[in-house]
């Protein structure tokens, strides 16, 4: 076994129990760690007395199992999948559910500003979104080409910005569809988006594998054997049939949080890997897909995978931990929610910049002849252009930015290129707009 492997956990099974023996550790243990951890046998064996460390285990798993939630998911050996909600994990969900709560009721749906920061915000991060989901599959092009790509409309150089452009019609795609219940044509028709006129592994977009000989590695091992292709079609059946079930607990059925269900079905997506490539793509959309479903109108803002690509192998470490213990799913839920945490925080930080840049062109042209003749955009690009001195700015890129028409936005560039606060210029029949170095003393 690879050092960098993770080592299936003892199965526990309640029948086999010696209490006589187990009785003391199930006292001393509990679900958790005395730090609130929910850790695997692959850490929790270094962190106790080697000789008790088995006894430990199953006093944990003991209390796990006691409290676990089963959903109607299974494996390809028919053992369904389960989950817990500890206490750290109630007060992550309690925590998400008010900041989304309070984010919508103040700021995302209420308009400000023309809403300023909502299109602009908006526009960001689902670019941020389509460009880091992408390199987290291996796209290698930068961020920065990337966006401008997406800004400017430009078609794709090569297959890493088709994929980021694939991407960033799939988040329009899933809002679009966020009313409609899943199907397993929806699932297709996300994947086709994600991977059109994409080659990698061979993947025919919107079409389902059809061998066996697609698994996912670590370390040069084979860390995850997909189902048989075969049952592919009747299996994501069952998952969108778990998907369109009210859990709310209004009906006969257990309550599932939405937030769980979400992290759940990007799981499975993970699990049946029923595509050639594209999976991690299609589960990350499904998730968006779910929770705006639910009415989560801040996940239009928040990008997932920029947190992802930051810690890869914590990511692939929750989706084993879930295999390689008796398809426990609390692994890969409390991470997604650390995650989803970690994606409010910036995103608070993101706005509280955002807002102080905006007051600043504001302080800037108070008192100014030019304040009254702008409007809120258009000091928005002016803010944009202090920062960057002979930044180029095109119509198709400011309607892409603030969701308006390319001739509005025309219009609003046009009207800074006769107050002298932008150059303008021609490349071939495209008109640019240049932000002049002594922008601030023009605007004097």
């Amino acid at each position: 076994m690879s050092k960098n492997s993770v080592e299936k956990a003892p199965e526990f099974d309640l029948d086999k129990i010696d209490f006589s023996i187990l009785s003391p550790f199930i006292i001393a243990h509990k679900a958790t760690d005395d730090k609130g951890r929910y850790l695997h046998w692959d850490k929790l064996k270094w962190r106790v007395p080697r000789a008790d460390a088995e006894n430990i285990w199953l006093a944990v798993k003991f209390h796990r199992v006691m409290q676990k939630r089963t959903v109607n998911l299974t494996d390809e050996k028919s053992r369904h999948f389960s989950y817990i909600i500890t206490h750290s994990m109630e007060e992550k969900l309690h925590k998400i559910i008010k900041f989304a709560e309070k984010n919508t009721k103040d700021g995302v749906e209420k308009p400000n500003l023309e809403n300023i920061y909502q299109k602009f915000i908006l526009s960001s991060f689902m670019k941020e979104e389509a460009i880091t989901s992408a390199q987290l599959e291996g796209a290698s092009t930068t961020s920065k080409v990337a966006k401008k790509m997406l800004e400017e409309e430009r078609a794709p150089l090569d297959e890493d910005e088709r994929m980021i452009l694939n991407n960033f019609l799939l988040l329009k795609h899933t809002e679009k569809k966020s009313s409609d219940e899943l199907t397993v044509d929806l699932i297709l028709e996300f994947h086709r988006i994600a991977t059109n006129l994409t080659t990698e592994n061979n993947v025919i977009p919107g079409e389902f594998r059809q061998n066996n000989d697609i698994y996912v590695e670590d370390k040069g091992e084979i860390a995850h054997q997909p189902p048989c292709y075969s049952e592919i079609p009747y299996r994501l059946q069952k998952l969108c049939d778990f998907a369109n079930t009210d859990h709310s607990g209004s009906d006969q059925n257990q309550f599932i949080d939405p937030v769980i269900k979400a992290i759940i079905l990007h799981f499975m997506i993970g699990y049946e890997h029923p595509f050639r490539d594209g999976n991690g793509r299609t589960a990350r959309a499904l998730f968006y897909w779910f929770m705006l479903k639910n009415k989560y109108e801040l996940f239009r803002y928040i990008s997932i995978s920029k947190l992802l690509k930051s810690d890869p192998k914590g990511y692939g470490l929750s989706y084993m931990y879930t295999e390689k213990d008796q398809n426990d799913l609390t692994y890969f839920i409390d991470f997604q929610l650390d995650i989803i945490l970690s994606a409010f925080g910036e995103w608070e930080e993101y706005l509280k910049n955002r807002k102080n840049d905006f007051n600043h062109i504001l302080n800037v042209l108070e008192g100014s002849k030019f304040n009254s003749l702008l409007n809120n955009v258009q000091k928005d690009i002016i803010n944009r252009s202090i920062k960057e001195p002979g930044r180029v700015f095109t119509a198709i890129e400011i309607a892409n930015s603030y969701f308006y028409s390319e001739n509005t936005a025309r219009s609003y560039l046009s009207k800074l290129v006769s107050l002298k606060l932008l150059l303008e210029t021609k490349d071939g029949r495209t008109k640019l707009y240049i932000a002049p170095y002594d922008l601030m003393q023009r605007l004097k």
